[in-house]
């Protein structure tokens, strides 16, 4: 593995690219690859195929070396045991990166890992860096650098965003992107490096480190070959940014899945789990937990410490919020006798003003402004876990602006700004403001179990950059684009 992580820019923003196997028949890997790249692609496309003359009004050349440009990447779609001979032609070619999408190699047993060897040999060669193999590649939305070979009518391409995945499963990546793209989460980066046979974890970490695209790092992992490595980069990376893991093979059976999945060595969960506190890794279990986090993560600055405090139009809802907060450990205090009395000013008198502070379902936007103000500047509250029923009459179209207002306001003076999670549960009316409030910066969920998740992740992350001394640098780092909402 060669650690120069920081060069991996080609590979995102090439100026040009070559598609090794491009076909003409649709529903083909080859040309459907091709194909999203002329529908995405901002630059230079060659398709290489010795048997066509154009494909998609693309003109063909029988090799890379035929092409008469420099090439930055070549993407190779073709049968395993050809691929080797493909990244000779590439390497003599110039080429910087291959994204090898084929499978077959060491995944298959022990003729594929011979094929795999040959392979890296051929990058090493000829100073090349490679993605994969068996794997789908890269989409960047923001270059347009598309090597998925899904159908745009079937896959789902989510916008930019400040979310980074990396997945050594390819159909599980595919699968996050078209959910992601329903559930409108922009990405920076999406990488399925599959086999990694060049790479891997640990460049990945040092590239997205230092991309000022990228607030949060999020991955899936099945194993990890160099542990070693893999941990000092993480242990390098979560005090500049967080990092969300999902780890695949926890059990003995999914161990051996993995094993014949990608060749990758699951290793004994335990190992991982302690290996992911000591470096700060916020674990997930399951891929809306992973996003969950991440989302929060990207909006929302850590929290500086455990207190939490529920703002909510429905009592009920509050007392769900309070449990599942209390099940992960949270504490919701009892707000001292002068913030209660300073909220009962503002509130209804029907209103509880305790914790869970309780607006009730007759509430205007300014009791939920108000009492937000309160609990900001009280130093009794290390996040708030927000719940608005916009369904209710005295609530308007009004009240996300204001509280941004105001939350932004607030935030930006505070040594530790306090962070702010949403639930917002209902039809098509409530999931109108709850798309708006989150474009505003306030991460939205359809629960309180979700969102209590969403604010533990919060709270572990600022316990980390605490105890790696890194907490204020960050802060004050991410306050510049949390709070301009004017």
């Amino acid at each position: 593995m060669c650690t120069m992580g920081v060069g991996l820019d080609f590979f995102f923003f090439p100026e040009s690219v070559a598609v090794v196997g491009a076909s003409r028949t649709p529903g083909k890997i080859g040309y459907e690859l091709l194909r999203n790249l002329v529908e995405f692609y901002k630059g230079r496309m060659y398709p290489v195929n010795p048997m066509a003359d154009e494909i998609l009004g693309l003109k063909c050349y029988p090799s890379v070396r035929a092409i008469p440009d420099k090439v930055d990447v070549a993407v190779i779609s073709v049968p395993a045991e050809t691929v080797p001979e493909a990244a000779v032609d590439a390497g003599e070619a110039g080429v910087k990166g291959l994204i090898v999408i084929s499978g077959g190699f060491k995944e298959v047993g022990r003729d594929g890992a011979e094929r795999e060897r040959r392979l890296v040999e051929a990058v090493r060669k000829y100073g090349m860096r490679l993605i994969g193999p068996n794997c789908v590649g890269v989409y960047v939305p923001k270059s347009g650098m598309n090597t998925l070979f899904l159908p745009r009518t079937r896959q789902g391409f989510p916008p930019h965003g400040h979310i980074a995945f990396v997945s050594q499963s390819g159909a599980f990546g595919s699968a996050v992107l078209d959910w992601a793209a329903l559930r409108g989460l922009g990405m920076s980066k999406f990488v399925s490096y599959g086999n990694k046979a060049d790479v891997d974890d640990a460049d990945l970490l040092e590239y997205l480190r230092a991309d000022p695209d990228t607030r949060v790092i999020t991955m899936y992992v099945e194993g990890v070959e160099n542990g070693r490595t893999f941990f000092k980069s993480l242990k390098e990376t979560t005090p500049v940014k967080p990092v969300v893991i999902l780890k695949s093979g926890r059990t003995e059976a999914g161990a051996r899945a993995a094993s014949s999945h990608t060749g990758a060595l699951a290793g004994q969960d335990r190992i991982y789990d302690a290996a992911f506190r000591q470096s700060g890794v916020i674990r997930a279990y399951g891929m809306e937990e992973l996003f969950d986090m991440a989302l929060a993560l990207a909006l929302q600055p850590p929290s500086h410490g455990p207190r939490v405090v529920v703002l909510t139009v429905g009592g009920g809802s509050g007392v769900m919020a309070t449990d599942a907060l209390s099940d992960l450990g949270l504490h919701v205090p009892r707000l001292s006798d002068q913030t209660v009395e300073r909220l009962k000013r503002v509130l209804l008198p029907i209103a509880s003003p305790y914790n869970p502070v309780d607006v009730t379902g007759s509430a205007r936007d300014e009791h939920l402004i108000q009492a937000a103000e309160i609990l900001l500047r009280s130093g009794e509250v290390d996040a708030i876990l927000w719940l608005p029923y916009y369904i209710v009459p005295g609530v308007t179209e009004k009240l996300n602006k204001e509280f941004m207002r105001l939350v932004s306001e607030i935030n930006n003076s505070l040594q530790h700004p306090i962070p702010i999670v949403g639930v917002a549960t209902g039809g098509s009316y409530t999931s109108r403001y709850s798309a708006e409030a989150e474009s505003m910066g306030i991460p939205m969920y359809l629960s309180p179990e979700r969102a209590a998740r969403a604010v533990k992740a919060l709270v572990d992350y600022g316990k980390w950059l605490r105890e790696v001394g890194t907490y204020d640098e960050y802060v004050e780092k991410v306050k510049k684009f949390l709070y301009t909402f004017s």
